[in-house]
């Protein structure tokens, strides 16, 4: 497993981290086995993987988290969310307390702004999260989903920890725009939904096959399950991109989640990515692209069928809403 720097070089982690949003067990991915979650997370450590992500939104990861890691805290950095209502001066330290008591810890490593707020200031947020630092609640401050003008208002305030992005090679819109504003201002990225909600797998012949709960992102026409997003989608070209990367690892001799995750850790300033697994076997695959660094004619060759999906889907970096009424911006 290969190690990085984040929060501008203080803090190490390492380049695959464990997702923890699916052990929650919700609509998107269904119950979860609790012996499989917290054997998931003692499997992850045992590869090296010092890295592990959830929120307050996830059900109940933050617990599973917590129980999972008692009695290893000192070689972890753990990472949580905050969003909504809870940005407020006035919300926010009950909402860290919460979630120090349901990791079991008494200080967040890593403390996102889950999305961009429309009702509360950044600036307010951001000074009632200096206020949990300086008390020792949290050591780093990150943001997630900030597009350039959400970063242009931040930054004068902190350089954020990282800040966490859907990207993966079907779901390239950062590059457009927030990925340059992230290099510009020296805030590392780290990558969610890397293997694209399971399709990077391979085990979804076409849309019909994939869950209900995981059909409302905007690659899926509009009509399927719990969208809402009012667009055409681009189911096509997504199925043929996998059928093209399919062919891409066969060609290679590589697993072709591993070679997916690894292309995303090929790409400048991202610093990690955020795999999710519910087991095992599952983080044991994910962790081996920490391993990995793909040829250069591997990664081009990636990048080119990918490349009709990337101007299909376009700039909007929000996997869910339309760019009208995302808070990315």
């Amino acid at each position: 497993m290969r190690y990085t720097k984040i929060a501008q070089g203080q803090l190490e982690v390492s380049t695959v981290c464990m997702g923890c949003w699916a052990l929650g067990g919700d609509r998107t991915w269904g119950p979860q086995d609790k012996t499989d979650a917290i054997a998931a997370i003692h499997a992850a450590m045992d590869v090296g993987i010092n890295f592990f992500d959830t929120a307050t939104g996830y059900g109940n990861s933050e617990l599973l988290v917590g129980e999972a890691l008692r009695d290893r805290r000192e070689e972890v950095v753990i990472a949580t969310k905050v969003g909504g209502r809870n940005l407020t001066a006035e919300k926010l330290p009950a909402a860290c307390e919460q979630s120090l008591t349901n990791l079991g810890i008494d200080c967040i490593d890593v403390y996102h702004i889950h999305w961009p707020s429309r009702r509360v200031s950044v600036d307010e947020t951001v000074r009632a999260m200096e206020d949990l630092k300086a008390a020792g609640k949290i050591r780093h401050i990150a943001v997630s989903n900030f597009g350039p003008e959400n970063l242009s208002e931040l930054l004068p305030l902190t350089i954020p920890a990282a800040n966490q992005l859907a990207y993966s090679l079907l779901f390239r819109a950062i590059e457009f725009e927030i990925l340059p504003a992230c290099l510009d201002g020296d805030v590392a990225v780290t990558c969610y939904s890397p293997l694209m909600q399971g399709l990077l797998t391979g085990k979804f012949g076409s849309a019909d096959d994939v869950p209900d709960g995981r059909l409302r992102t905007r690659i899926f026409n509009s009509d399927r399950a719990d969208a809402l997003h009012g667009e055409a989608g681009a189911e096509k070209e997504t199925f043929a991109a996998i059928a093209e990367i399919a062919e891409v690892a066969r060609q290679a001799g590589m697993d072709m989640a591993v070679m997916s995750l690894a292309w995303l850790l090929g790409r400048e300033g991202v610093a990690s990515v955020i795999a999710g697994a519910r087991s095992p076997d599952q983080i044991r695959r994910n962790a081996a692209a920490g391993d990995l660094i793909l040829p250069a004619n591997v990664s081009t060759r990636l990048d080119e069928v990918t490349e009709p999906l990337r101007e299909t889907m376009g700039a909007n970096a929000d996997m869910w809403e339309p760019q009208s009424a995302s808070p990315i911006r």
